[in-house]
């Protein structure tokens, strides 16, 4: 069989049920052997940005690795934004794309660029396939690169006169990513510092998720009676109205939280990653830290290590579980809870006010929602409104690109959450910055038959832009566009279009569209 078709037999192995891209001429072989497939479902896309984005949902919802392809120089390049996005939240995505033959390698060329050095500082291993008889090796690491801990992106390079050459060659049998637990003396010395401190306080991040340490975690929570702060990306370990819960941290200067963090005397800092917020922001005081995360911890100056556990979280908790933990049941002073819940507007309750902020629309997305719902939010003001006001029913429901924080990601991710769990609402907030930067996406999401709702905060402006102006430099500048007609633009794609000016009204199409099973739904809000 040719190269190709190994290539596709590889991906069937690994369990691949998407491929996310645009074709070319260098891709030609690998798009004939996959349309052989009866596994693989080729999803052809409108750009290839939009095809990493959703390689990128699609994993990060599925555990299981996202898969895009493009063909040489500007199809590749056009992946790039995408594929570091998710290199950065730890998305396990697997990008191949076409390359020139070897023959026209050593010269200039036309379309040609070295892809494998422009994707190295974007992923966890960047490749060229030289070779027909290392492909399914190539293929298994991939994917087992992009799993590990902690997951990110692969990119392989497929040289044109490569792809049709022949091979007796088969994939490689899958090995499951061996779990590791810490030492028991890391675990007695863990018990005894928590032992000791007086006020611990939880600290969570998206390593929990991608752990699948939910249950484990909260149980190791409930036995210390402490409280717990989380990152953006991992809200919803614990229930709103958990007596534990004190929301979200990370916002810098308006961070309702961090007086918490400050009269804390131990931080058990759990699953975090450094790009969800540096240490720098939240631990000022240099607070010891228990570290308890799969891998060994950064060096960083405010991130002073006490004891560190580095192993499979699920197995860890387990294990930390079995000891005797003493209580702390402290409580944080000055009422910080509710001040959180001010400044963070959780829990509008019906106040009367039909106006279209943001929180309250929030407020009534989170009412309609349900465990299952999937909620993402593209980058810009509302993004930081969702971070604070919005709370999931369930962990890893709420989608938020915060690594890179790319716009543009919310829509495209749409169709990856989709198509990870069919039978989900799927909601995606998106400012009209980068609603349409991928707003081509939903031809694509229509031609799939594919049902959710996308909502745009229209106010004709880069808005969080022109809000840091404002405070550094007392106006703005170079933040102002203009904006299609969103109703009329939806109707164009043969979408469902809605442009609400009440909270009420907007209740009624949110729940109108939620009850549709075979629909795409825009709402646009227009703010001032």
């Amino acid at each position: 069989m040719k190269a190709t078709d190994l290539l596709v037999q590889c991906l069937e192995n690994e369990g691949v049920e998407y491929i996310f891209g645009i074709m070319g001429k260098e891709t030609l072989d690998l798009m004939d052997s996959l349309s052989k497939s009866k596994q693989i479902q080729f999803v052809n896309v409108r750009h290839e940005q939009g095809a990493a984005f959703m390689a990128d949902v699609y994993g990060r919802l599925t555990n299981k690795v996202g898969v895009c392809l493009a063909t040489l120089g500007p199809g590749a390049t056009n992946l790039l934004t995408g594929i570091a996005s998710a290199n950065l939240d730890h998305s396990p995505v697997v990008a191949i794309a076409g390359q020139a033959g070897f023959e026209r390698q050593h010269q200039e060329s036309h379309q040609y660029v070295d892809l494998v050095k422009v994707f190295e500082p974007a992923t966890k291993w960047s490749v060229q396939m030289k070779d027909v008889q290392t492909l399914s090796a190539i293929i298994r690491k991939a994917f087992r690169v992009a799993q590990m801990e902690k997951p990110g992106a692969v990119f392989i390079e497929l040289p044109e006169n490569l792809a049709p050459q022949m091979t007796s060659a088969q994939p490689i049998p899958i090995t499951p990513i061996p779990k590791s637990t810490p030492v028991s003396q890391s675990l007695e010395e863990a018990r005894t510092l928590l032992h000791q401190s007086q006020k611990p306080l939880v600290i969570v991040g998206n390593g929990v998720i991608r752990q699948k340490a939910a249950k484990e975690l909260r149980t190791f929570v409930e036995k210390l009676q402490s409280p717990v702060i989380h990152s953006f990306m991992v809200k919803g370990i614990l229930p709103k109205d958990h007596p534990l819960n004190y929301f979200t941290f990370g916002f810098n200067k308006k961070d309702a939280g961090l007086p918490i963090i400050e009269e804390s005397d131990l931080l058990v800092v759990v699953g975090y990653d450094f790009v969800e917020a540096l240490p720098k922001d939240w631990n000022k005081k240099m607070l010891p830290i228990l570290h308890i995360n799969p891998l060994p911890a950064e060096i960083d100056e405010y991130y002073p290590i006490k004891e560190e556990m580095a192993g499979d979280l699920t197995e860890t908790f387990k294990a930390l579980n079995q000891l005797d933990i003493t209580p702390k049941s402290w409580v944080p002073t000055g009422n910080v809870k509710e001040k959180i819940k001010e400044s963070y507007q959780i829990n509008l309750g019906e106040q009367g006010n039909q106006s279209l902020t943001v929180e309250n629309i929030l407020t009534v997305i989170e009412k309609l929602s349900t465990e299952q719902t999937i909620v993402l939010s593209d980058v810009g003001a509302h993004k930081v409104s969702i971070a604070r006001t919005y709370q999931p029913k369930q962990a890893g429901r709420l989608i938020i690109s915060n690594g890179l924080a790319s716009m543009g990601i919310a829509l495209p991710g749409a169709i990856g959450a989709k198509l990870a769990s069919p039978e989900a609402p799927v909601i995606c907030i998106t400012g009209d910055g980068g609603a349409l930067m991928n707003i081509s996406e939903i031809e694509t999401a229509k031609r799939l038959g594919l049902s959710f709702i996308i909502i745009v905060l229209n106010n004709s402006a880069l808005k969080l832009e022109e809000q840091m102006m404002q405070e550094k430099f007392g106006h703005s500048f170079g933040t102002d566009f203009g904006n299609p007609d969103y109703v009329k633009l939806a109707e164009s794609f043969g979408i469902k279009g809605a442009r609400p000016t009440l909270l009420n009204e907007f209740e009624q199409v949110l729940k109108d569209a939620l009850n549709q099973t075979d629909e795409i739904t825009l709402i646009e809000i227009r703010h001032e």
